[in-house]
């Protein structure tokens, strides 16, 4: 609108809007997903725009959106030292500054501060960009070789911006955390944690077992060694002293 004052001040709105699905900047026009998951198919969205003069224009357009199933491997997510509202409201230029260092089509797919505060749209003083980058011949350029170059251009994408937020930007690239463990690969651990423990338990039972064997062993043999020599002495001590009864009996005719 070439107005000025409150002619020129434009405010954007979704016109009957029931699904609930996007949400929209009422002053960028920037149009967001708030409810789409497992979605797809296309959504014919009614926005309108108006100024605030005194005898109110209003124009009206319809935005399709269409949700594909399948998603991208090659997002990249930049992090921004700035409120969330601050970084929509210069978002165009923010998209002009990434597509003049990278020397290629950038798309900005999403701006959020946190999954909390995405449908509320709240400032916070961190601000995330998920963007994704094409080539000349529009082929999606791999996730790694934007990182690569954003890193590499990241002190002249830092001053640009400074120049378009009139205060120090720090843009940094976020690193995708650590996949979480499967349910099949925590199973698969507690299971082996499990055989583990019960082979250590088998093992310490064998080992028990085993020494109380043997200290039973060592116990038991000396005394029965003791019981047969005492016996055998006994024996020799009764032949020793003790005649025999035949002769005894032999002695008596003679008397």
């Amino acid at each position: 609108d070439p107005d000025s004052g409150a002619n020129g001040l434009l405010v954007y709105s979704l016109v009957n809007n029931q699904m609930n699905e996007f949400d929209i900047d009422k002053n960028t026009g920037q149009i967001f997903t708030v409810s789409v998951a497992g979605k797809t198919g296309t959504f014919y969205l009614e926005v309108q725009a108006a100024d605030q003069g005194t005898r109110q224009l209003t124009a009206r357009t319809t935005v399709n959106v269409t949700l594909d199933s399948s998603s991208s491997n090659n997002n990249v997510v930049m992090v921004l030292n700035q409120k969330i509202n601050v970084v929509e409201r210069n978002v165009l230029e923010v998209k002009r500054v990434l597509e003049e260092q990278l020397a290629c089509d950038v798309y900005i797919v999403d701006v959020y501060s946190n999954e909390l505060e995405r449908k509320a749209r709240s400032s916070t003083d961190e601000t995330y960009l998920k963007i994704i980058a094409f080539d000349e011949a529009n082929q999606e350029i791999s996730a790694e070789d934007v990182k690569r170059k954003l890193r590499e251009k990241r002190s002249t994408i830092e001053t640009e911006l400074e120049k378009i937020f009139s205060m120090p930007v720090t843009a940094a690239v976020e690193e995708a955390p650590a996949d979480s463990a499967t349910p099949e690969l925590i199973a698969t651990i507690v299971l082996g944690v499990l055989l583990a423990c019960t082979l250590i338990a088998f093992l310490v039972y064998v080992v028990f077992t085993t020494k109380r064997k043997r200290k039973h062993k060592q116990q038991y043999l000396p005394k029965k060694r003791a019981e047969i020599i005492e016996g055998i002495d006994n024996s020799c001590a009764a032949g020793r002293n003790e005649r025999p009864r035949s002769l005894e009996k032999l002695e008596h005719p003679k008397n």
